[in-house]
């Protein structure tokens, strides 16, 4: 098979993976015919994201075929067969203060929400001192992350089921906060740690969106809705980690 773009390297993965056609539509949320569309032309830019996440996939590869098909910390890395959706397996780990650290890797602290002691229940996201995770410099270089502006999030819930089901963690680049339409942030919302695709409105305005539409229709704020609601982008999605 020649290989042209972006639909015929996902057709060879499933291939190389032994996905039938059908398991891969419905673990994408697509119709069969749409994902032979997608064989024939090639993936639409609002779902490389998606693809990319959902199977592992360096987005640079999957656009131009440039690299190396494997996201860093793809279990399909080693073996060549998944064992994502095996409940013991642990693509990342989580590191206390007393593991070092390796010539090569930095750590990468956690977010978490944090009781305010006379906030009535109200949270605040705050860096954890203790949870964090290693990561590859290469990694972080690659995504053009500076070390002191990545930071890991906890999904949770189902609303970006099935790319990113509860309990996954995503890397986040506080140095991008600018919204692109239809990419991934992470979301401060008034103390609760939120991870969106994001599209701009008119007037400053954002629009949510979660992958799991069904369940969690789009939520949409204007400029001054942002404010009212204590809505900031804490920054861009680089990196997941999915957990089933």
């Amino acid at each position: 098979m020649k290989i042209t773009h972006s639909g015929d390297r996902l057709k060879q993965i499933a291939s190389e993976r032994g996905i039938p056609a059908k398991s891969l539509a419905e673990s994408i949320g697509i119709s069969p015919q749409s994902l032979n569309n997608w064989f024939a032309r090639g993936i639409p830019a609002a779902s490389l994201s998606v693809v990319t996440a959902l199977f592992w996939l360096d987005r640079h590869w999957l656009e131009y075929g440039e690299g190396e098909p494997d996201m860093p910390g793809s279990p399909w890395a080693k073996s060549g067969k998944s064992d994502a959706h095996h409940p013991d397996a642990q693509p990342m780990s989580v590191w206390d203060d007393e593991t070092p650290l390796d010539d090569d890797e930095v750590y990468v602290p956690f977010l978490k929400e944090v009781e305010l002691s006379a906030g009535a229940g109200r949270t605040v996201v705050e860096p954890s001192h203790k949870q964090k995770i290693r990561f590859g410099k290469a990694t972080l270089r690659r995504q053009n992350v500076q070390p002191d502006e990545a930071v890991c999030v906890t999904i949770s819930g189902d609303s970006m089921e099935p790319v990113l089901p509860h309990g996954s963690t995503v890397g986040v680049n506080t140095g991008a906060t600018s919204v692109v339409d239809g990419k991934m942030y992470a979301i401060d919302h008034a103390g609760q740690l939120r991870v969106k695709t994001l599209y701009r409105i008119p007037g400053g305005g954002l629009r949510l969106r979660s992958f799991n539409r069904e369940d969690h229709p789009d939520e949409e704020y204007s400029a001054e809705d942002l404010a009212r609601a204590e809505i900031r982008v804490i920054g861009k999605v680089f990196w997941s980690s999915a957990l089933w």
